[in-house]
């Protein structure tokens, strides 16, 4: 599928894979709450098979900072799930969130499913404004969850 690019103000949000820093990526997710410790590789295989999304800060024409970024796991027809969704802290309180779930709920590959699901633990208030709501039977759901995998045999990098 071709890259998508969105821009506002000096920010833009894109879905080309060649744009992402994955080493920001993975610093983020290897000290954030729902992947704590993942290896790079992992990060790199995930983005591999997801539609991912890269916020950036607009420097210059051809300069951009990473500074969010989300995926998407999907078969394009009828289901999706929205995970490792960030924007950094230095940039929260700007609007970034809210704009980078209106362009992921907006892409053409994205629309008609008839399930989009994903997990949080804090960010209810967001994403319930783009229709997500807590699941009504909850009961229906099953999952397997390895808590920790990555932090399994290995001692936490404190400097990664």
């Amino acid at each position: 599928m071709a890259p998508m690019i969105w821009s506002k103000e000096s920010f833009s949000i894109s879905t080309d894979p060649a744009h992402l820093d994955l080493e920001k990526i993975h610093h983020f997710l290897y000290h954030s709450y729902w992947a704590q410790g993942i290896p790079l590789a992992t990060v790199q295989k995930s983005i591999s098979h997801s539609l991912s999304f890269g916020l950036y800060r607009t420097e210059t024409a051809n300069l951009r900072s990473q500074i969010g970024f989300a995926r998407v796991v999907s078969d394009f027809a009828t289901f999706a799930y929205l995970c490792d969704v960030y924007v950094e802290q230095s940039h929260r309180g700007l609007g970034l969130s809210r704009w980078l779930l209106e362009c992921i709920m907006a892409h053409p590959e994205l629309q008609g499913l008839r399930r989009f699901c994903l997990g949080t633990k804090d960010a209810q208030g967001l994403y319930a404004k783009f229709g997500f709501k807590v699941h009504p039977q909850p009961e229906n759901w099953m999952e397997i969850k390895l808590s920790n995998i990555y932090l399994r045999g290995q001692i936490l990098d404190e400097g990664h």
